[in-house]
């Protein structure tokens, strides 16, 4: 909660040579996680609260060692959510990394709105080996999504699988929270699902090749390779976002 600026950038070695994207965001987030951590105890334990804490949750919440991934994700959300500065408010509650786009229609509290929860994922996915090797099994890996950043979605874009329906100025940069860019990280998550297939399919594989290793080891990378062979000055993204190191 004390953290400062100066000090994240110092002990991550930032430099006018060396720069961190988005360092103030990334230390508005630090202290956000302090003030989250000591107001669930349940979820984080008392004196100190701490994230590792999580893990005597999830012991509690498996049954027979066995844990569904959306369940862990659910935990991290419901502690987390409140972190995220730039999170919609919807009924008195932060929901975190959620869009609004014209094209989402529910008929209930929802409507308008699309959710990513890209880093609540990215946290989640990054937890479940660790909770495999102290003997918990993780079912149902396909309960998360795809996520929906700018490599993933970035390849989809320089490879034409995402055509923009209008020109857009490729040095502009879009707002987070922009339709533009809304639509653009909804479309990475529905295509992301039936890519998998398709690799799958090449690989000769079945679903026990799962989603994250697709992510981790083929179109973040990827995405990250082809943007630098295309825009070999800073390997950006085709479509530039307005990031303060808090959803990207």
């Amino acid at each position: 909660m004390q953290m400062d600026t100066a000090t994240l950038a110092r002990h991550f070695q930032v430099e006018k040579d060396n720069p961190l994207l988005g360092l103030e965001g990334r230390t508005t987030l630090l202290r956000r996680l302090g003030v989250a951590l000591a107001a669930d105890a349940n979820l984080f334990g008392r004196a100190p609260a701490r994230p590792g804490h999580l893990l005597d949750c999830f012991m509690k919440l498996a049954a027979n060692r066995h844990i569904r991934a959306g369940r862990v994700l659910a935990a991290v959300l419901d502690g987390l959510a409140s972190i995220w500065p730039s999170g919609l408010d919807l009924g008195g509650f932060v929901i975190g990394d959620a869009g609004r786009h014209r094209a989402a229609r529910t008929d209930d509290a929802s409507d308008g709105i699309v959710p990513f929860h890209k880093l609540s994922q990215w946290l989640t996915y990054s937890l479940l080996e660790p909770l495999m090797a102290v003997g918990l099994m993780v079912d149902d890996i396909h309960e998360l999504t795809a996520l929906a950043e700018y490599r993933n979605g970035g390849l989809l874009v320089d490879l034409q699988a995402i055509v923009p329906r209008s020109e857009f100025n490729p040095q502009r940069e879009y707002a987070v929270d922009s339709e533009v860019v809304v639509e653009w990280r909804a479309l990475t998550v529905a295509l992301m699902d039936r890519l998998i297939d398709f690799v799958r399919a090449q690989l000769g594989m079945d679903a026990t090749f799962t989603l994250p290793q697709m992510l981790q080891g083929g179109t973040w990378t990827a995405g990250r390779k082809i943007a630098r062979e295309l825009r070999p000055l800073d390997g950006a993204s085709p479509i530039r976002v307005a990031a303060d190191g808090t959803v990207f």
